[in-house]
């Protein structure tokens, strides 16, 4: 009888290849800065010295924020032949680098990895039968699933594809399968929310909260109609991560949480945000007691965070009053209404989306490379509807009127936080806008927002206003340049869609058109940081996320920490 080998495990092997390329990308102890270049008959390797041994990573050329990657999902003692093949032992061996008060760092990202691995061959296990359900409620072609509830298996798609930069983006800290199931969007649930009746006193509450806003009386609660303010709270922050808020606050005893939920959701990629499931447009970003792209992470919703988003939005709604062009283009969710009761897991914010999307197909720059019920890319179904079946037609459309808003922002000294997640295209036959939301993070030069555009802007966060452009340059190189248009560059050629000078050289095109545009001081710090510049910032997401405490890294923003990297855009710097 003949024993065959089992079957490769391609999730781990996958896994595993990201994340020795994030880590060489950020340099984590010297793989990049303390490495040799070998050449090899099998391929180039980089020989990183370790005290009387060495170790040996396979690489191949890349150029995606970082000169190679990783080829092989191992590393190589050179002492032995030895090779490390699992992401316990890989991060072991790159431990007992580090310096001893780092440690601990690896330890939580072996933790991370080994959550991640278990979703990722959740998503392989239940493919299948997601996209048979995905199909039976909204059709067999994404290009038909119009309108914001569209919108929504577009988002169940984009949850199951790997994040650009972040290796283990696929996994949510403490979570199981069970939960992942009934909450976790790339199972498309829905659930009811749960509600915490709170002293009215208590509750800070900007705008007018959304009709039907549950009452006490309608949880059944009616003692408490008069006093009391209903606030939802998300089934997975139910128990002791609500219980310790409720005692950080002296809520405890006060406030009630209802015995059963009301109002039913569905989740939106980021996962902590939800669709109410009767009305898509309106969604509610609500505290998750867990962490994604990185442990220190969060997904709670700080109140600060809720007063910046507000402001960031009056920003942009002003910039694009003052800039006709882009008021029939460029599309912003209100975000202006919210609630909280001083903590940061007792929190709502309502997010409402503009009218008169139901005829269009809104889908999330995240999902452009997913995958299709039918294994196709989302992209290449979008191509055939809206642009004869061409997807670089469709990326430069995107592209034009992307760089073209993103640079006009920063002419007032705006960048915004706006990545993948956060962007919308909103199409039909022969029109394109974007959808942006979430403004809570931005950088702004205020110098030179005063100069073009006088008045108090008041962010709770002190690091959005600075002096120079610095910041602001970094954010829309790091979130514009390279998640939302080299990360697409790379994607399309690594598909086969188009070589990859050809792609690069449409970023590079339609960038330089918009810099041009720009013109002025604004424009050539564009094509000084940006265009021209030898290297790009890069984020350090691993490196400030979990592996080093802010002490250790300096990051004074875990989202906004950087290294850096090649700028791809350089090789087709003579068409420009």
């Amino acid at each position: 009888m003949t024993v065959l080998p089992p079957p490769p495990d391609t999730c781990a092997a996958g896994l595993l290849t990201r994340v020795l390329s994030a880590l060489l990308r950020e340099d984590v102890v010297g793989l990049r800065s303390r490495s040799t270049l070998v050449h090899r008959p099998d391929g180039p390797w980089l020989r990183r010295a370790a005290g009387h041994d060495a170790l040996l990573l396979p690489v191949t050329e890349d150029g995606f924020q970082c000169a190679y990657a990783a080829r092989l999902p191992l590393l190589r003692r050179a002492s032995d032949g030895t090779e490390l093949t699992s992401f316990a032992d890989v991060l072991d061996a790159l431990r007992a680098l580090a310096e001893p008060e780092d440690r601990a760092g690896f330890d939580a990202f072996a933790e991370e990895c080994r959550q991640t691995l278990a979703t990722v061959r959740l998503h392989a296990g239940t493919r299948d039968d997601i996209a048979a359900e995905t199909t039976t409620r909204h059709g067999a072609d994404p290009a038909s699933w119009t309108g914001l509830d569209g919108g929504l298996a577009f988002d169940a798609l984009a949850a199951r594809l790997d994040h650009p930069v972040y290796p283990t983006g696929r996994g949510r800290a403490g979570l199981h399968e069970e939960q992942l199931r009934s909450y976790a969007p790339e199972f498309h649930p829905r659930f009811p929310l749960r509600w915490l009746a709170v002293p009215r006193d208590a509750v800070h509450v900007t705008g007018a909260l959304p009709e039907p806003w549950p009452t006490p009386a309608r949880l059944g609660l009616p003692r408490l109609d008069r006093t009391h303010l209903a606030l939802p709270v998300h089934p997975l922050t139910v128990g002791p991560p609500l219980d310790e808020a409720l005692r950080a606050t002296g809520l405890r005893g006060q406030a009630v949480l209802a015995e059963h939920g009301a109002l039913e959701v569905v989740p939106t990629l980021s996962m902590r945000t939800v669709a109410t499931a009767a009305d898509p447009a309106l969604h509610l970003k609500l505290p998750l007691a867990t962490s994604s792209l990185g442990l220190r992470n969060k997904r709670s919703v700080k109140p600060g965070t809720l007063v910046d988003g507000a402001v960031g939005q009056r920003l942009v709604q002003r910039i694009v009053a003052r800039e006709p062009r882009f008021r029939d283009t460029i599309l912003h969710a209100d975000e202006t209404t919210y609630a909280h009761a001083g903590h940061e897991l007792l929190a709502v914010l309502c997010r409402r989306y503009p009218a008169g999307l139901a005829d269009s197909v809104v889908v999330p720059m995240a999902a452009l490379l997913a995958e299709a019920p039918d294994g196709r890319l989302v992209l290449d179904h979008l191509a055939d509807r809206f642009h004869d079946g061409d997807p670089m037609a469709l990326l430069d459309t995107c592209l034009t009127l992307l760089f073209d808003w993103q640079t006009t922002l920063f002419g007032y000294g705006v960048a915004l936080e706006s990545h993948q997640q956060n962007i919308s295209l909103v199409l039909r036959p022969g029109s394109l806008r974007l959808l942006f939301k979430d403004n809570d993070g931005p950088r702004i030069n205020a110098r030179r927002l005063r100069a073009r555009l006088p008045g108090a802007w008041e962010f709770d966060d002190a690091r959005v206003l600075g002096t120079d452009d610095r910041p602001v340059a970094d954010l829309f190189t790091t979130i514009t340049v390279h998640l939302c248009a080299g990360a697409y560059a790379f994607g399309l050629a690594r598909h086969g869609r188009a070589p990859l000078p050809v792609l690069l050289r449409l970023v590079r095109e339609r960038l330089a058109e918009a810099v041009a545009r720009l013109g002025g001081e604004a424009g050539d710090v564009l094509r000084t940081r940006v265009l021209d510049a030898p290297e790009l910032p890069v984020k350090a997401m691993v490196t400030a996320g979990t592996l080093l405490t802010k002490q250790r890294s300096g990051a004074a923003d875990i989202n906004k920490h950087y290294t850096t990297g090649p700028n791809y855009l350089l090789s087709s710097r003579s068409t420009s």
